[in-house]
């Protein structure tokens, strides 16, 4: 088996269990959720499932963990597509949620899935002293001090006077990419009851590599390939 149908297997288990949080005459909420969060590689994901194996996670576990980040990941591209933030109309090769729907109801819909990524993990049967540090890392890489801290700096510089430096970039891309990814490396050694400290080190170099790629993507790529609009990075001096 390849990486690339071992990732597409993994991806289609994830979105199978997140196919069970929602209900199957879905009103206009629970559509723009399904919308947003099913489909696509599911790397986050993936990364779960797979330090979950390394430790021995029950693999139901390892799925609805990697479901969770998987609807942090998908709140944070709906959010981030909104006209007042990066102001995109394609995402996976499709209309975003605003474009498909309106503002009010992408806003509503990533603040629904945020929200069901902590109640996913707060339903996992495992040990409470686990359920609680895999909970609490999550709100640290997700939030002000993570994720959104480097939404936060995205959106700084792009009224910023001059171009970011490459630690400025590198800082930027720490939070605003990197924190999920480490929090999804980190998860399989906590959901295993182990230090995760050398998972968080990897996923950091790891993360940074990630962003490497977007970044040339962005700047080499094929919109019909990639299903977003490129150049907007270097247009905002932030690559």
């Amino acid at each position: 088996m390849t990486f690339r149908e071992r990732l597409q297997g993994v991806a289609a288990e994830i979105d199978a269990t997140l196919e069970t949080y929602f209900s199957k005459h879905p009103a206009i909420l629970e559509e723009a959720m399904r919308y947003a969060v099913l489909g696509g590689k599911k790397l986050r994901g993936f990364l779960v499932v797979e330090t979950a194996s390394l430790h021995g996670v029950d693999r139901e576990v390892a799925l609805k963990a990697a479901a969770a980040i998987e609807c942090i990941h998908a709140y944070s591209l709906v959010h981030d597509d909104l006209p007042c933030m990066d102001d995109d109309d394609l995402r996976r090769g499709k209309p975003t949620v605003h474009k498909k729907w309106d503002d009010a109801i992408a806003v509503l819909a990533g603040d629904a899935l945020q929200t069901l990524a902590f109640e996913i993990l707060a339903g996992l049967d495992i040990a409470a002293d686990r359920k609680v540090e895999l909970i609490a890392c999550l709100a640290l890489s997700s939030g002000k001090d993570g994720m959104v801290l480097g939404q936060m700096l995205d959106i700084a510089a792009e009224t910023a006077p001059e171009p970011l430096n490459i630690e400025e970039i590198i800082k930027l891309q720490a939070h605003k990419t990197g924190e999920l990814i480490r929090w999804s490396a980190m998860a399989g050694a906590i959901l295993g009851g182990e230090n995760p400290a050398a998972m968080s080190a990897y996923a950091t170099a790891l993360g940074l590599a990630f962003q490497i790629a977007d970044d040339i993507l962005d700047e080499t790529g094929d919109e019909a390939k990639t299903g977003k609009r490129l150049h907007k990075d270097a247009e905002a001096g932030k690559a």
